[in-house]
């Protein structure tokens, strides 16, 4: 559903965009849900077919990169936009810097802080995901892959291992593997269920990426208390704008950069 989320009825108060499709955004959305200060809206690439339905109007799709944002900002004079993406998304984040850049339009980043390694921890840091099949070596292996359906294609390349892949939507086209197993599911995952599943499948190694938060942690503790390696990728530098790292930080900057004083009223 492109197009605009905003009505009429909104044009007396300051619209806030969100750039959604993490927790943290979620959690932000139903903190403004019920802010009459504000009109804020939530806009999901529509990368999942079946998104969770959101507390605040809804946009779905993509803009057409950064010109086709910088127009929707303009046409709907956003006051201030919100980079509340997955931390992987690295593409809409420069989107979302240039288009703010180019209207003038402020912005900040809700970034989760990324997992810090921990004692017991058999991290393998690595830069991208075509860098985590090499980091696999030759030697065939049982591998669970949590990183999402979109780059799994790159582990065709080694067909050698036995594959356990979890994905909210099935990954399409099917990898051209001789052992996968699909697992359909979304988080919140916990430590202990994640445990199970880790024994169950007769896990070796864990591919993650750094996502950071709480609701996917529980693979990567499981795997501690397993004495599992964790093929870890790493996030690249993110867009160079101000950011926060939880909801009361972004709903402080919100009341600082909006409220009725700092606008003149």
């Amino acid at each position: 559903m492109a197009g605009t989320p905003f009505d009429m009825s909104a044009m007396d108060r300051p619209r806030i965009l969100i750039l959604g499709g993490t927790t943290e955004a979620r959690a932000l959305a139903e903190r403004l849900a019920g802010d009459r200060r504000y009109a804020a809206a939530i806009s999901l690439a529509g990368r999942t077919a079946d998104p969770r339905p959101q507390p605040l109007p809804t946009r779905i799709g993509g803009f057409g990169g950064a010109e086709g944002l910088a127009a929707f900002l303009r046409a709907e004079k956003i006051a201030l936009l919100i980079d509340a993406t997955h931390p992987f998304a690295a593409r809409i984040s420069v989107n979302a810097a240039a288009a703010a850049e180019t209207t003038g339009t402020p912005l900040f980043a809700l970034r989760r802080p990324a997992w810090e390694q921990q004692a017991g921890d058999r991290w393998t840091p690595v830069e991208s995901v075509a860098e985590a099949v090499s980091a696999l070596g030759e030697a065939p292996r049982r591998v669970f892959l949590a990183i999402g359906r979109q780059e799994a294609f790159h582990f065709e390349r080694a067909p050698q291992h036995s594959y356990v892949v979890r994905s909210v939507d099935p990954v399409t086209p099917p990898l051209d593997l001789p052992d996968v197993t699909a697992i359909l599911a979304s988080g919140p995952f916990a430590e202990a269920d994640e445990m199970k599943l880790l024994v169950e499948h007769r896990i070796d190694v864990v591919v993650a990426k750094n996502s950071g938060g709480t609701a996917t942690y529980g693979k990567i503790a499981a795997a501690r208390q397993l004495g599992l390696e964790v093929v870890m990728v790493e996030r690249r530098k993110p867009a160079d704008v101000p950011s926060v790292g939880n909801c009361d930080e972004a709903l402080e900057r919100i009341h600082q950069w909006l409220s009725p004083k700092d606008r003149g009223v």
